[in-house]
């Protein structure tokens, strides 16, 4: 695969309830031409979540057969479920001339940079690990013991995250983060 795409790759990461998925969406609104490639799980749904719009919701069986297939352009396991992004939806749009924005952890992000080394990485953090705990905890998607390991994992994450990513912002004020996020991609 070569790296002479005409599109922008953005990589976007962060540890859980820092804001990363609000952001993502933001930019896809604010930015012309921008897509944010949606990933595939094998977690399940939410009760507030779309299939091909939030993830596209896969058993582990399918989830085998695309990487049995080398259709994935990375992939990893966070906390327990397997999360990947297709190579061909991403390669479709880079042709078209688009910004492609992946929102996916440190372990995918070092796979994509291996394949486009161009990509443009940012780290997204919360204030402090008071305020990661409370955002964690606000979102009610888990529960307390699910919250404490994804609070625990976010150390490491962030630590990986400093010895590869390009951008480092402390998500703070949401509208400035964004306003950040907007003027590294431009």
């Amino acid at each position: 695969m070569k790296n002479t795409k005409e599109g922008k790759l953005v990589i976007v990461s962060g540890p859980s309830g820092v804001g990363k998925s609000t952001i993502c969406k933001e930019l896809v609104k604010r930015l012309d031409n921008a897509q944010l490639n949606i990933s595939i799980t094998t977690r399940p749904k939410s009760q507030n979540e779309v299939n091909g719009r939030d993830y596209w919701f896969v058993s582990k069986k399918q989830f085998q057969m695309h990487l049995d297939e080398d259709s994935l352009l990375e992939y990893a396991e966070v906390f327990g479920h397997l999360y990947g992004t297709l190579k061909d939806k991403v390669n479709d749009a880079l042709l078209a001339d688009k910004t492609v924005i992946l929102e996916i952890d440190v372990q995918g992000a070092r796979q994509v940079k291996l394949i486009y080394p161009d990509a443009t990485t940012i780290f997204i953090l919360a204030p402090t690990q008071q305020d990661l705990a409370e955002r964690i905890n606000n979102r009610g998607r888990e529960g307390t013991e699910a919250a404490k390991e994804r609070l625990s994992g976010a150390s490491g994450e962030i630590a990986a995250a400093q010895r590869c990513y390009q951008y480092m912002i402390i998500n703070d004020n949401l509208e400035q983060t964004i306003n950040k996020v907007i003027q590294i991609i431009s």
